[in-house]
């Protein structure tokens, strides 16, 4: 996940398949004081530019989006890790419930309207950064219980071979990390390993 957003003045990067209308966001972000804008047309090496440009905001504008089109954009939202900001025209109830799941941080369905985009582009910002934060929380407690199941895997391993209590084996694990300056994860983890091979070869 890509870390927050927190440029005082981010680089924008402004998708249209309207060279004109794509000038007309650039100027209403420069007046709204966001003074590095880029502006890429929708066209096969988007994803590229993209990725070469590296921006800290994403602005899509589709005036009357079709299904392709907004599929392709939304493909794009999920690959480019950024706040992603999108205006349309006219949409439904099932294209915007799409544009959410894609990540679009900010999803307008009048166009763009230069009054409000100061407003937008802090919620798109916002948004993405808290679930940004979110993910990397899951993320965290995903590996807290893998760790924590292949540390209890380790200490039933050395209990039922050495005879020991799980307190015994936590602390066998803790002293032999220590002593080998490594986490105590990777030690169990090796244990178990070595566990297998074992049982293997005596089966």
């Amino acid at each position: 996940m890509s870390d927050p957003v927190t440029a005082n003045n981010p680089l924008v990067v402004v998708v249209d398949t309207s060279a004109a209308r794509a000038a007309i966001i650039k100027s209403g972000l420069q007046a709204a004081g966001y003074t590095k804008v880029e502006i890429l047309l929708d066209d096969d090496s988007l994803a590229s530019s993209i990725e070469a440009l590296d921006p800290d905001v994403i602005i899509i504008d589709v005036e009357n989006p079709k299904r392709n089109q907004i599929d392709n954009m939304l493909q794009l939202t999920k690959a480019v890790k950024r706040p992603v900001a999108m205006f349309v025209e006219e949409s439904d109830k099932k294209t915007t419930e799409r544009a959410i799941e894609a990540g679009v941080s900010a999803y307008v369905v009048d166009g763009f309207r230069e009054d409000r985009i100061h407003t937008i582009m802090e919620m798109a910002i916002t948004r993405f950064n808290a679930f940004a934060r979110l993910e990397r929380e899951l993320e965290s407690a995903k590996s807290s219980l893998s760790e924590q199941s292949t540390l209890n895997r380790a200490k039933h391993v050395l209990m039922e071979h050495r005879k020991i209590s799980e307190r015994e084996a936590h602390q066998l694990l803790q002293r032999t990390a220590m002593n080998q300056n490594r986490r105590m994860v990777e030690v169990a983890e090796n244990l178990i390993m070595s566990a297998s091979i074992l049982n293997d070869s005596n089966k």
